[in-house]
């Protein structure tokens, strides 16, 4: 176990662009899909989850504890570590102690929200964590791991053994949800989180596939010889191949034999050899392939479409693809025809979304562009929630919506909030679902309603909350350095997305 300051889990060099306020839709896209409770408590309706109790991390007096929904401390600040909570509808919490930074040990527990200690026949306790490439973490559903005299298995959030303790270690497959990897006897296997095997523990290593388990899994042997397997436990390539490129098609496979890479079928028939160094992508027919450090399109006819001769290619849709010179982006076609001139910092397609999104150096706004690439909005994208199909953008100092028609929106159609952020002569307040006001324009800035009822609110430089009766807390608070600025209660959300706790400190 790695030393923790603050509870964070991952250490990284990359750093968020802050003044790219684009990272708030990155930060809260991926805690969103990876965090287990945050998508709850950025967009939901206070009144849906009142009745159902929700825990969260506290941090308080350089302690640890858990406080619920309604900001009451469930269990008292006092462990010198971070409590994890698997997941914050389900009151299990873990707790870690003893710990020796020197060897690398220590303890951990199972309590309740009456402070019960729960699964105390094993040795050690723990979620089972993955992380992502973005370094944001996750927890696997229902499932944690559980060690007894000296091996590992895993059991469900009841405490049914689900995989039996027999294996000398159990990891995940990192960035990849449902996608375990057992060892045993020196040799690794994979489960998935309901403990049912995939692959016999018989391979020398497993690698993933992209991010998705659902593409399967490339298998290496003792010998050094490349498989690749299926989620559904078919073998899809024996492995006989000196490498097999983590790259997905139903159909097209890169694969190396004798030294030469190339593209085959799953008849093993030989579709492409001798043309390329490498293979990003396959969409189709066609394959993104790299030759001499740049990037072009290739088919399975072996016709060129697009000469090795950008920095970088990506696939968006129809024949459209983000292209990259020197470091600018831009669109091509298949024909090579410039859609989009390259004097982008990033473009991105949002595939679920069905638009583009492109930013520029030195411009804080991100510009939306719908599929004819004509540009529709432009402003500080604060929300992008692919369920409820709506994009949160502060254009002008004003918080608007849109639905993916690029159609303005009131919050009331796709919030169920009881008070809505307004904006007038420069000042937020508050209004109800008819527009009366509720809250007077007073504050220099502020945030929708959470799932709880809190909106944090900034007046004299500070921040602090109001709740849904419209009071308003005694606690300010700078928060110079918070991405995200939410509140439960007293506690404000702390500026470590990775870790996502709460805090009463600075």
């Amino acid at each position: 176990m790695s030393r923790r300051a603050k509870g964070k889990r991952y250490d990284t060099n990359e750093k968020l662009n802050i003044k790219k306020v684009i990272a708030v839709i990155v930060a809260i896209a991926v805690i969103v899909m990876f965090v287990v409770g945050i998508k709850t408590l950025l967009t939901e309706s206070p009144t849906k989850n009142t009745e159902q109790t929700s825990y969260y991390p506290v941090y308080t007096n350089n302690k640890w504890g858990v406080i619920n929904q309604k900001g009451e401390i469930v269990i008292v600040p006092q462990y010198d570590e971070m409590i994890t909570i698997p997941n914050s509808k389900i009151e299990l919490f873990i707790c870690v102690y003893d710990v020796d930074y020197e060897n690398n040990t220590y303890k951990t527990k199972i309590i309740n929200s009456k402070n019960e200690e729960k699964f105390t026949e094993y040795e050690l306790v723990e979620s089972v964590e993955n992380i992502d490439k973005n370094n944001i973490l996750w927890y696997e559903e229902n499932v944690l791991k559980v060690k007894k005299d000296g091996l590992y298995g895993l059991i469900d959030y009841s405490g049914k053994l689900i995989l039996p303790i027999e294996y000398s270690s159990i990891e995940t497959l990192k960035g990849v949800k449902n996608s375990i990897i057992i060892k045993k006897n020196d040799k690794v296997g994979l489960c998935d989180n309901k403990g049912n095997i995939i692959i016999s523990p018989e391979y020398k290593e497993i690698k993933s596939i992209e991010e998705d388990y659902k593409n399967g899994y490339i298998v290496i042997n003792n010998d050094n010889l490349y498989g690749l397997i299926d989620f559904t436990k078919t073998m899809i390539l024996e492995p006989i191949y000196e490498e097999v490129k983590p790259v997905y098609s139903s159909n097209i496979f890169i694969v190396k034999e004798k030294g030469k890479l190339k593209a085959i079928n799953k008849d093993k028939e030989t579709l492409i050899e001798n043309k390329f160094d490498d293979v990003k992508e396959i969409n189709s027919d066609n394959l993104i392939f790299i030759k001499n450090g740049k990037y072009g399109i290739i088919n399975i006819k072996q016709e060129e479409k697009i000469k090795a001769e950008y920095d970088d290619l990506e696939y968006a849709f129809g024949d459209y693809y983000i292209a990259k010179k020197g470091n600018k982006y831009g669109i091509i076609n298949l024909s090579n025809e410039t859609l989009l001139p390259f004097e982008y910092s990033r473009i991105a397609y949002r595939k679920n979304a069905g638009f583009i999104e492109t930013e520029k150096e030195g411009n804080i706004n991100t510009e939306l562009l719908n599929d004819k690439l004509e540009k529709m909005l432009e402003g500080i994208i604060t929300d992008i929630d692919e369920i409820k199909a709506y994009i949160r953008i502060r254009i002008n100092d004003e918080y608007k919506y849109y639905n993916f028609k690029f159609e303005e929106i009131k919050a009331s159609e796709v919030l169920t909030n009881t008070m809505f952020l307004s904006k007038k002569d420069g000042k937020y307040g508050f209004v109800d679902s008819m527009g009366k006001v509720v809250i007077d324009y007073i504050y220099e800035d502020a945030q929708e309603q959470n799932s709880y009822g809190y909106a944090a609110v900034k007046q004299d430089g500070k921040w602090t909350y109001i709740d849904s009766k419209g009071v308003q807390g005694t606690e300010k608070y700078e928060l110079k350095n918070n991405i995200i600025i939410d509140f439960i209660g007293k506690w404000h959300l702390a500026e470590d997305l990775n870790s996502y706790y709460y805090t009463d400190a600075e």
